[in-house]
């Protein structure tokens, strides 16, 4: 398995975890008390949990070498390139939507990679194993 896949596998296992860690608090801040009236606590963490947790199983499965891991992976950094966007020019948050944008686009190279696509092109048998 190449180093890009296991580059890609730990971009979007990170992204998985704090999905899932935002879902935690969000979890916790409702349990307290914490309200808003925009937002339900318990659903916007159950989203975060639900999508959090399937691109952090998609991160692990690329680690261990699952192929299905690249296909979510790859949607999860398309789905996010507008979420960049919103963050460096929307709602003023140019950090963030930095460190989101150089995560989700080193994903995405990593992902599109040469040795990748090999990697993927082999259950297909369209490549020799290396």
């Amino acid at each position: 398995m190449p180093g890009t896949v296991r580059g890609a596998g730990g971009l979007v296992t990170l992204e998985g975890a704090v999905a899932v860690v935002v879902a935690v608090v969000l979890i916790v801040r409702a349990l307290l008390g914490h309200r808003e009236d925009d937002i339900s606590g318990y659903g916007t963490a159950m989203w975060f949990g639900i999508l959090g947790g399937a691109v952090l199983a998609s991160g692990i499965g690329l680690l261990f070498g699952q192929r299905w891991g690249r296909a979510i992976a790859v949607i999860t950094q398309l789905l996010l390139l507008p979420v960049v966007w919103s963050l460096l020019f929307g709602s003023g948050q140019p950090l963030y939507g930095t460190v989101l944008g150089v995560v989700a686009l080193g994903a995405l190279g990593l992902l599109f990679a040469p040795p990748t696509s090999r990697w993927a092109a082999q259950e297909y048998g369209a490549v020799a194993e290396e």
